[in-house]
């Protein structure tokens, strides 16, 4: 969950504007952390949610068992092969190895050309700017062109992850 209360707010007022736009929210499937905070938001506002989640952490009983959907999957790769598939955009909040994990994947596939989805990352009280450092970093050592810069959005508040959605304009 992160040692930071208003981490949790954000969490849960995300969950409750992607319920009030009439969208379904995927997501790894767990009822644990910020990402189980959403799906509960979500549920609350009676929007839909599919979780998707590895067998292993099913059997350690991490699962949201109160989701629309939970689909089981084999590992980790087919959980996020999944997610992509099936997402129409990528919102990251403060998050650990797994969300890292995660965006790095996203973004790689846009410079790839196996998606043109938006991702933007929620930067709460400066969470991600050390992120947005490493990635600027890769480019200064020519790692990285700077077109990676247009495969993803750091935003400061909820206003902004709406609008990089297209659900504000």
């Amino acid at each position: 969950m992160g040692d930071n209360p208003a981490f949790r707010r954000l969490a849960y007022e995300l969950g409750t504007m992607i319920a009030e736009a009439d969208r379904r929210l995927i997501y790894g499937g767990g009822h644990v952390g910020l990402m189980g905070v959403v799906a509960d938001a979500v549920l609350a506002g009676g929007g839909a949610v599919t979780g998707i989640i590895p067998g292993h952490l099913r059997r350690a009983e991490v699962e949201h068992t109160g989701v629309t959907d939970l689909i089981e999957v084999d590992d980790m790769f087919e959980r996020k092969r999944l997610m992509v598939e099936r997402s129409d955009a990528f919102v990251a909040l403060p998050g650990g190895l797994g969300t890292i994990d995660e965006i790095l994947d996203v973004i790689t596939l846009a410079q790839l050309g196996q998606h043109s989805k938006p991702m933007v990352m929620l930067d709460a009280e400066g969470y991600w700017q050390p992120f947005r450092t490493l990635l600027e970093h890769t480019i200064a050592c020519g790692y990285a062109r700077a077109g990676i810069r247009d495969l993803y959005e750091i935003v400061t508040n909820l206003d902004g992850v709406l609008r990089v959605l297209g659900l504000k304009s």
